[in-house]
């Protein structure tokens, strides 16, 4: 007696199941390892410290000056309507990534083997995720190094001013003596094309003038 093709069917829509639920399941095991490595690593950004004290005076967190920066790209944002500013908030996230293995080195004491270093420690994070979003955030770094879209110019000079605020909030016996002078040329470059960068950071160096002057 011949079997109907209806009920010959369901066999066939069974193993098909049963092989994607397999599937399903070594790719969902496969993510998990992955994304899994990655929060372990990346909270490292919590713990890791910055050179830069915080006004409570301790260290501050890679982590924190991150955040920070990314809240004043979000404050900014209407200044330049033309730039697309959920690109910038990623780049401000992401920019120290490497720095969950290498830790935060001041830039007046980096060397290019530093940086060297940090381009591995980048490439070992970003290899822990998935693949959509390794891509797109290695096309962000690579944007940021190469400073020349007016994204990466926006982070880089919100970048520098953020570290200007940290030491003005700090207590001033945190700084070092050449951070006295320092402070007040830091980030001046990736500013110049932008007078509203300009301005922004011209009131931020008064408070760094008045700060030192205070203290005399």
């Amino acid at each position: 007696m011949r079997s109907s093709p209806i009920v010959s069917f369901f066999p066939v829509i069974a193993y098909r199941w049963k092989i994607e639920s397999t599937y399903h399941k070594e790719l969902k095991n496969y993510a998990t390892a992955r994304t899994d490595r990655f929060p372990g690593r990346n909270r490292k950004l919590k713990c890791n410290t910055r050179h830069s004290w915080t006004s409570s005076g301790r260290h501050e967190s890679v982590a924190e000056h991150s955040w920070r920066l990314s809240v004043m790209a979000l404050l900014i944002a209407d200044e330049f309507p033309e730039i697309d500013n959920v690109k910038v908030m990623k780049m401000c996230l992401i920019h120290d990534f490497g720095e969950a293995i290498t830790k935060d080195v001041p830039s007046f004491l980096k060397t290019k083997q530093d940086e060297e270093r940090e381009d591995l420690a980048i490439a070992e994070i970003l290899g822990q995720l998935p693949d959509s979003i390794a891509s797109e955030f290695t096309e962000l770094f690579s944007e940021m190094a190469e400073l020349k879209t007016p994204e990466a110019k926006l982070f880089k000079a919100l970048d520098k001013m953020e570290a200007i605020i940290s030491h003005n909030e700090a207590p001033l016996e945190t700084w070092l003596p050449l951070e006295y002078e320092e402070n007040q040329k830091y980030g001046a470059e990736d500013v110049a094309h932008s007078e509203f960068l300009t301005r922004l950071r011209e009131e931020i160096v008064k408070d760094t003038v008045k700060k030192i002057d205070d203290a005399k």
